[in-house]
């Protein structure tokens, strides 16, 4: 008697072991079905009449995987030979379109003419290359580069001055001299100049005559232009290096020719009558 009581509370927690085992595993796995990642414990059976056995396992989810890591963004040049996709898009150094061909067609093409090929863009079906010379790829990347500083530049400073075409002469001087001393500063500079009724200087005159006095150092960014009637408006800008060594090589140009012409006119003065 004692034997057949010992058995039966022996099955009875058996089958609550399994009852409970059976409802915390459904929770567990019905709540990481949802989230769309399984449970980092995995429950091997063996055998229904032995116990069950626990282990630990890397925990999967797809969504995880699926994400891709952004490319970063190659720098402007060569390519060279190794070229991953099959069929691309080539445009030729003059930037002409040449199609889509294979990339054995477009390398043979790149050796022919003693080219380089460029990746131009890369999100479109099929990729855009170009065919260029290594002194196109230099100029583009000098481009790039002044582009990069010039975008990376913050708080861009522009002031502005606004006055009459019946200006007195000391009062342009002061105000040109002010021009001249923000554009030292890289300033941007907006130049208003309202026509006068009683005045008879016209005020694009005007503006010229401010650009030449700081011709050495600065351009303009917008030409002088009417904005309405009797009012025009232009903005000065400082050089860029490139534009001041381009005014320098034409400056000393002009100056030898000028220097030249002087002193053919005294050798012809000193020739006897």
């Amino acid at each position: 008697m004692t034997t057949f009581c010992v058995m039966k509370l022996l099955c009875q927690a058996t089958r609550n072991e399994k009852g409970y085992a059976k409802r915390f595993f459904g929770t567990l796995l019905t709540q990481t079905t949802q989230k769309g990642i399984f449970s980092p414990f995995c429950m091997v059976v063996p055998d229904p009449g032995k116990t069950t056995v626990f282990g630990l396992a890397q925990p999967f989810c797809t969504a995880e995987k699926s994400r891709r890591e952004p490319k970063q963004k190659t720098a402007f040049g060569s390519v060279g030979r190794r070229i991953p996709y099959r069929i691309l898009h080539i445009i030729n150094q003059d930037g002409e379109s040449l199609g889509n061909m294979h990339r054995a067609d477009a390398l043979r093409l790149m050796d022919q003419h003693d080219l380089k090929l460029v990746l131009l863009r890369e999100n479109v079906e099929p990729p855009v290359y170009r065919l260029m010379t290594g002194q196109q790829i230099h100029e583009e990347q000098l481009k790039r580069a002044e582009k990069k500083k010039a975008s990376s530049k913050t708080g861009l400073v522009q002031k502005e001055l606004s006055f009459s075409s019946a200006i007195a002469k000391n009062d342009l001087e002061t105000k040109t001299k002010q021009i001249a001393h923000w554009i030292e500063k890289k300033y941007h500079v907006k130049v208003t100049i309202r026509q006068a009724k009683d005045s008879n200087t016209d005020m694009f005159i005007l503006f010229d005559r401010i650009l030449e006095t700081v011709s050495d150092k600065a351009t303009y960014l917008s030409k002088p232009k009417a904005i309405k009637e009797g009012t025009g408006t232009c903005i000065l800008r400082h050089m860029s290096d490139k534009e001041l060594q381009a005014y320098q090589k034409a400056e000393k140009q002009k100056n030898s020719t000028v220097n030249q012409g002087g002193s053919e006119d005294q050798k012809s003065s000193e020739l006897p009558q």
